[in-house]
């Protein structure tokens, strides 16, 4: 494995750990001593998106990651929580044992998650997803987040 930093071709594994979306490893270059971490996946048959205008392309989990990380913007979420979140959706879907999923279906699964991290990227996923035309739009989805609790700061 090179390292990302120098080149070099020696790096030392510090840790692995299993996860249902594949293998992490730390590692650390034996040259200039930077760590970084690297991910096995098991490689699946390609799995199809199926787009609202019926269109279908194949299923990127870097394409969600993209849309997640718009969303959390100058936000309090950690690329972690981001990983994470996009991590659980790629397994769920895995593990579903289907080749086609709609984006609705996607959506739905980010928006759940988002909600539980932070309230002001759910709504700003929520405002592209559901294509939000004007300002009465996001008065109904913050009445709906209000009634469920109180959102947080």
């Amino acid at each position: 494995m090179k390292c990302p930093f120098c080149g070099f071709e020696n790096t030392v594994v510090l840790e692995t750990r299993e996860s249902d979306s594949g293998t992490r490893r730390r590692r650390e270059c034996e040259k200039c001593g930077k760590r970084f971490t690297t991910y096995e996946n098991i490689e699946h048959s390609p799995i199809m998106v199926i787009k609202k205008d019926s269109r279908r392309e194949i299923f990127s989990k870097e394409k969600l990651k993209s849309g997640i990380i718009k969303a959390c913007e100058k936000r309090p979420v950690s690329v972690e929580q981001i990983n994470q979140i996009a991590d659980e959706i790629e397994a769920k879907v895995l593990d579903n044992g289907i080749l086609e999923v709609k984006s609705k279906h996607l959506g739905d699964m980010v928006m759940a998650r988002l909600k539980k991290v932070d309230k002001i990227a759910f709504i700003r996923f929520a405002s592209v997803y559901r294509e939000f035309e004007d300002i009465t739009d996001f008065e109904e989805e913050l009445k709906k987040l209000i009634k469920e609790g109180k959102p947080s700061r």
